[in-house]
């Protein structure tokens, strides 16, 4: 009965339909075995319990996910894959040594995009973007992949009636056994209190839903890994390419623009305080703010040419290459220019008037996009292209992780406090809305500026231990805060 009903259930399946056989086989009779389907029950259970305020909890939250994966994988794990993982697992962790919010979200984010594009062996942009893309696609998939696993489960020797039995005589024993003991010791009973989720109504439901999320994104990452798709095949080679002078026409154009922006701007681009006293009107604000979002957009609008450009230009014959090579590279050192010029500028301004996370965010993105011209530059010289998605996903990783490696609130407040030192200016709001990271440096500010800055340390439990929290914790055991005046 089941070979008969099977396929007609198959081609019912509409998201399933999206993608060709040749894209993502549809394995009609695949179905969760009891181990993927348990151990992914069990990291929703560890998720649910662990997951809170940035802390260790999110770390070994991903270890236990990670554990579902491996459970789930047919095979070896590829180099990639591996890497993948350690940086997923890197990401994650920026949640026990940091409590910056931006930061943190910005690096948990990127660890399921990396997860996504990673589990789908994506070598080409169109590959690594719709398996960063892939929780969106695979419902479907999903579900049918689980409810075969169930009901194989209910029709062999595990039932789910065993199942529970088993599980409500544990819980019943472990709850019964702990209370007498904590009843018996104070010091036990402190260590239960301090492991034990709080049982509030909204916490409840709260943690039912992290429960949910967690096991569908072990499941999910179990399903893609054990069946990844072939999204890299949508990523064809051009049928025609454009010949040389329709293309290296524009480019050229394209590259005198820039050389004649870069002759004439030199002297502004890069004139520092030089060109601000000589130039008639203008102050360091307005120099430094003048055209620094232009070239940004201007970056971001050259990377897209030269995308455009590789795919489409021909490069049948060696002037072909020749000229394709010449005029790539003249635009990627010309815009490498560009890139020195506006971090130039941030530089000034933030001298002038303190360090702010947008600014400093501002300044990685923009060295993130000076790495990328030069890996097309090396990419453009060697003619050789197909590492170049991974490479940039890779240096993405690793603009993040630089980033929580800096320790961007603590930058700030350094730079910040040396600023109050040398001027005797200085933003006691801003600095005060700074998160934890920032307490080693704000401690060195003088009263009463060093008792309206400080962050205060909230009580944690233990899945919520933190690097920066227990460091600050340890500035304020040290010498606590006094009452704040009103500042101006």
């Amino acid at each position: 009965m089941i070979v008969d009903v099977e396929p007609k259930a198959v081609t019912r399946a509409p998201m399933e339909s999206l993608w060709p056989p040749r894209v993502w086989p549809r394995r009609a009779y695949r179905a969760a075995s009891p181990r993927v389907l348990l151990a992914a029950i069990a990291a929703g259970v560890a998720g649910a319990i662990l997951l809170g305020a940035p802390g260790i909890g999110y770390q070994l939250t991903a270890v236990a996910v990670t554990g579902v994966v491996l459970v789930a994988a047919r095979r070896r794990p590829t180099a990639w894959g591996v890497a993948g993982a350690a940086a997923v697992l890197a990401l994650v962790s920026v949640a026990s040594f940091r409590t910056s919010e931006w930061l943190v979200t910005l690096s948990l984010w990127l660890a399921v995009i990396v997860a996504g594009a990673v589990a789908c062996r994506g070598r080409t942009w169109i590959g690594l973007a719709l398996g960063a893309l892939v929780p969106l696609f695979v419902p479907a998939r999903l579900y049918r992949w689980c409810s075969r696993g169930a009901r194989d489960v209910r029709a062999g020797e595990l039932r789910a009636g065993r199942v529970v039995a088993v599980l409500a005589t544990t819980a019943v024993l472990v709850v019964v056994f702990v209370t007498l003991f904590a009843g018996a010791d104070p010091v036990f009973a402190r260590a239960v209190d301090a492991v034990t989720p709080r049982w509030r109504s909204d916490v409840v439901v709260a943690r039912v839903v992290l429960f949910v999320l967690v096991t569908l994104a072990a499941l999910t990452a179990a399903y893609v890994v054990g069946h990844p798709p072939r999204f890299d095949v949508f990523a064809r080679e051009p049928r025609s390419r454009v010949r040389l002078w329709e293309w290296a026409i524009p480019l050229g154009a394209l590259v005198a623009v820039f050389c004649v922006f870069v002759a004439v701007q030199a002297a502004t681009l890069f004139g520092g305080q030089e060109h601000v006293l000589v130039t008639d009107g203008l102050t360091n604000a307005e120099y430094a703010r003048q055209g620094f979002w232009q070239l940004l957009t201007v970056t971001g609008l050259t990377l897209l040419v030269l995308a455009v450009t590789v795919r489409k230009a021909s490069r049948e014959t060696r002037r072909d290459r020749v000229v394709l090579r010449v005029l790539l590279g003249a635009l990627c050192l010309l815009s490498l220019v560009v890139v020195a010029s506006a971090l130039h500028r941030m530089s000034l301004y933030e001298e002038q008037y303190g360090y702010t996370t947008l600014r400093l965010f501002v300044t990685a993105v923009e060295l993130l996009l000076g790495v990328v011209f030069v890996l097309v530059l090396i990419a453009g010289v060697s003619m050789s292209g197909r590492w170049l998605p991974r490479a940039v996903g890779v240096a993405v990783v690793a603009a993040v992780l630089g980033l929580a490696l800096l320790n961007p609130d603590a930058y700030i407040a350094r730079h910040n406090v040396d600023r109050f030192e040398e001027t005797g200016k200085i933003d006691t709001r801003y600095l005060a809305g700074l998160s934890t990271d920032a307490a080693g440096e704000l401690d060195r500010l003088p009263e009463p500026y060093r008792s309206c800055v400080l962050p205060r340390v909230e009580p944690r439990r233990w899945n919520e231990w933190n690097v920066a929290d227990s460091r600050a914790r340890t500035v304020l055991d040290g010498r606590p805060v006094l009452p704040c005046p009103s500042i101006r």
